[in-house]
């Protein structure tokens, strides 16, 4: 079946599994033109090793700036003031403001402070498992398809662990990395990690889009203001006395926090629910990896591999008319990576679509690729070991506790995950390990 020009990237269906259309488009090409849900045409890179010379290519910039009018058209992003304020963040930066940038937050993110961290982590995952009530049940009957009782005891709890631990764990240990202290940390709303979900200017959730960007904006420069009266050695407090020695303008500051506060804990949280999904749906390694805590980390780079929360990257943008892995795209256009796409080519993972624990075909591409390469990424593997072991080890017999195919999975055009993960578990909980 041949492919329509642009390729819709958008429904329930393709939420649900985008794989079987990535691989009809790997097979006819490297890269296709795609249609976004806002109106947006970009072109799409799928190939392993068209996205990682991609990711490479000096040709191609990360700045709006060089945007053309048709993109800016329909690109649905921020209105303003706030484009100007909170989107000249790493992510939209090029050499040589990006190599400063990203100087200022490496040191809070390197591999051995997050190591050194890691017992905290573990205790604050091991709370959340306490914290969860013990006789938490759907109201609902189950569906013809979902478990029964067959499947499920009388007695087993059930629960939403997004609501109890994913959209948690990943911004507690968050504001414990950057120095967001306790009576910051507990007014962040996690609504406000939708604004990087587009909305176009005539869609009528418009109003409601810019009065959270607004609410967020106010809380970003609480958060500001706080770290200049109270400094510690944080991060947060770091980029402001960054800001004040005149390496950051108040924008680059501001765009900063925005991206630690949003980017830099809801694709952990999604990235922890498509794990336990892919794990719930074989058994078998979940029940392998319960055994061995020991393949935790390997297991983390597959699970990764597998389903990535980061299932495209963000715009880039060629300054003048190229050929594009013999596809030749405009100046200005768009051009997306599919890392989710890439993450799967059967050329670089033999088997891709099955979870094999024991693979070793080398690095995947969930955390990017080249000079923006996710600052992040040692700590988000840590955070996804801790809870995925922790959630393993102390929730016995865990299972979806609906049909595979009543998840409803985010309508975000650029990440993958759940919104919610009813969950069924055997009682008792299991006690704290004492290793």
């Amino acid at each position: 079946m041949s492919l329509p020009d642009p390729v819709p990237l958008y429904g329930p269906e393709y939420k649900r599994d985008p794989y079987p259309l990535y691989e009809r488009m790997r097979a006819a090409g490297p890269v296709h033109r795609v249609l976004f849900p806002s109106g947006v045409t970009a072109w799409l890179v799928t190939g392993h090793a068209a996205a990682q010379r991609t990711l490479a290519d000096p040709r191609l910039g990360k700045n709006h700036a060089l945007g053309n009018d048709r993109w800016r058209e329909r690109a649905s992003i921020m209105p303003e003031p706030q484009h100007s304020q909170l989107q000249v963040h790493l992510l939209h930066q090029d050499a040589p403001k990006h190599t400063v940038m990203r100087r200022l937050v490496t040191d809070a993110f390197a591999p051995r402070r997050m190591e050194e961290l890691r017992p905290r982590f573990q205790e604050m995952a091991d709370a959340l498992v306490d914290a969860m009530p013990a006789d938490a049940r759907t109201t609902a009957a189950p569906t013809a398809a979902a478990p029964t009782a067959d499947t499920m005891s009388a007695d087993a709890p059930v629960t939403d662990l997004v609501r109890c631990f994913a959209a948690r764990f990943p911004f507690q240990v968050l504001a414990e990395v950057i120095g967001l202290p306790p009576y910051l940390a507990a007014r962040f709303r996690r609504e406000w990690g939708k604004v990087v979900a587009p909305v176009g200017p005539t869609d009528p959730g418009r109003p409601a889009y810019e009065a959270l960007l607004r609410e967020l904006q106010a809380y970003i420069a609480e958060v500001v203001a706080d770290r200049r009266e109270r400094p510690g050695d944080g991060l947060l407090s770091r980029l402001v006395a960054a800001r004040d020695e005149g390496e950051l303008t108040q924008e680059e500051l501001d765009s900063m926090v925005f991206q630690l506060l949003v980017a830099g804990q809801e694709p952990v949280t999604n990235q922890i629910t498509t794990a336990l999904v892919s794990l719930m749906r074989h058994p078998e390694a979940l029940a392998r990896l319960r055994a061995e805590p020991e393949l935790m980390p390997a297991a983390v780079e597959e699970l990764m591999r597998l389903d990535s929360a980061f299932e495209l990257t963000t715009w880039r943008f060629l300054a003048e008319d190229a050929d594009l892995h013999g596809t030749r795209v405009p100046a200005g256009d768009s051009v997306i990576v599919s890392l989710c796409a890439a993450n799967r080519d059967p050329e670089r993972f033999p088997d891709p679509d099955t979870l094999d624990l024991d693979r070793a075909q080398g690095p995947h591409l969930a955390f990017g690729h080249g000079v923006h390469f996710c600052p992040g990424a040692a700590l988000a593997r840590i955070e996804l070991q801790v809870a995925l072991g922790t959630l393993l080890a102390r929730l016995p017999g865990l299972r979806l506790a609906v049909a595979d195919e009543e998840l409803d999975w985010i309508p975000a055009v650029l990440g993958r995950g759940t919104s919610a993960l009813p969950v069924a578990f055997d009682r008792p909980v299991c006690p704290r390990s004492t290793r």
